[in-house]
């Protein structure tokens, strides 16, 4: 009897899952197809084809893939490969606390190209991935100004405080601060345009929104008092950056794909005012998928004009970690990231680090996620190009989010225990 496992059924979605089938013929070829629906009914899939040993069995643990969406041994390969139905479609799960990802395993006893009515699966299985846990705490954030989500780990605490900035996207992303929350941090998903009653486009960056957002954060009990971390990407980044740079709040910074200068809005930080580097629109490319490639839609850095607009990172109190995407299409991240540290070398300063994915594409997102090579922007009515090798991108995804816990108790915890 043929039977498809998958283990654990219901687990965190960066936890990896071991998949195994018994019951084959000797040596039989085989699809195994994975499928997923998400809160706007968008499909996604993959599929791989397999060589079952000589027992009839096969693990995706020790063995490749012939074809498919991928070839070689990824053992969460059925996951990152996924893609969407539906062109330019990003994965970006809204309600994190009530209702997990629900993905699909189905096996086929041949190579199957496409999924069929006609055509039953041998076995299927059915999986949950959350992204959190029932004892974390969401509290909804409306102080002030500030508006967001705050995600409270299980326990009395005190735990490390991160404040988490998403980009180009706007409004309010909790995916990744729910599911650090589950791994002990303390996680303020801060929107900071294009929610509620926010401004529905980034005008201009007032550094003193997110002042307030990071002494709300330090105010709490639950929050350990000797400063807080910032975890961002893309536009989020260049903002995390000036957080780092500007506010004695911040401690440690992960800057994910972004900037190390103002581009496109000018920042506004108590009486200073920082005007953007110049753009230039007719430096665009499109990509043969449709997609635009702002990669080298911004003006230089390094251009004597444009120094008033480069983020002094030699002021920031406390380490960066220059996380960098070699295939990075929607920005010049490494040239970014090499231009800080020489700027913090040049003031004899040793608090940058940078770690290069070679082949992963600007969204770094969780572990085991869909890749995501392009996706519609809303403000630009457009799909904007990400870039990535699938399979580099799934590894930098997983390697990534662990060093990014890895940073942050490192330097967000008054010792080096674990949380």
């Amino acid at each position: 009897m043929i039977q498809l496992t998958a283990t654990p059924a219901s687990a965190l979605m960066d936890e990896p899952v071991h998949i195994r089938v018994t019951g084959l013929p000797p040596l039989q070829i085989v699809t195994l197809m994975a499928s997923l629906k998400d809160e706007m009914g968008n499909v996604y899939r993959s599929k791989a084809f397999f060589k079952a040993n000589e027992a009839g069995e096969l693990d995706l643990e020790q063995d490749p893939a012939c074809g498919g969406d991928y070839v070689g041994v990824h053992p969460m390969g059925l996951f990152w490969s996924m893609k969407s139905e539906r062109p330019f479609c990003r994965l970006v799960k809204r309600d994190v606390m009530n209702s997990p990802v629900w993905v699909t395993l189905d096996l086929y006893d041949s190579v199957c190209f496409q999924g069929s009515v006609t055509l039953q699966p041998r076995a299927r299985q059915t999986l949950q991935r959350w992204f959190s846990v029932p004892e974390v705490q969401r509290v909804q954030i409306r102080e002030g100004r500030v508006r967001g989500a705050l995600f409270l780990p299980p326990g009395e605490g005190p735990f490390p405080g991160i404040i988490d900035l998403f980009g180009g996207i706007g409004g309010l992303v909790e995916f990744r601060a729910s599911l650090l929350a589950a791994r002990g941090f303390a996680m303020l998903a801060l929107a900071y345009f294009a929610y509620e009653d926010l401004p529905s486009q980034l005008q201009e960056v007032d550094l003193d929104y997110f002042e307030e957002a990071a002494n709300l954060l330090l105010a709490h009990p639950k929050i350990q008092k000797q400063g807080i971390g910032v975890l961002s990407i893309s536009k989020g980044a260049e903002v995390g950056l000036a957080m780092a740079c500007y506010l004695k709040q911040v401690a440690a910074t992960v800057w994910i794909n972004g900037t190390n200068a103002i581009f496109e809005s000018p920042l506004k930080y108590r009486d200073m005012v920082m005007t953007p580097i110049p753009s230039f629109p007719e430096r665009v490319q499109m990509d043969v998928s449709g997609a635009v490639r702002l990669r080298h839609y911004k003006g230089d850095p390094r251009d004597k004009l444009n120094q008033q607009s480069v983020l002094p990172v030699e002021k920031a109190r406390g380490p960066i970690l220059f996380i960098v995407s070699g295939d990075d299409e929607c920005f010049n991240s490494r040239a970014y990231a090499e231009q800080a540290l020489d700027q913090l070398r040049s003031h004899g300063r040793r608090s940058g680090r940078m770690l290069v994915y070679q082949r992963a594409g600007h969204l770094l997102e969780t572990p085991h996620a869909p890749s995501c090579y392009a996706s519609w922007n809303q403000s630009l009515s457009a799909p904007v190009l990400w870039g990535g090798d699938r399979i580099a991108h799934g590894a930098a995804q997983e390697r990534s989010w662990a060093e990014i816990q890895k940073f942050f108790r490192q330097h967000l915890l008054p010792t080096r225990g674990k949380i």
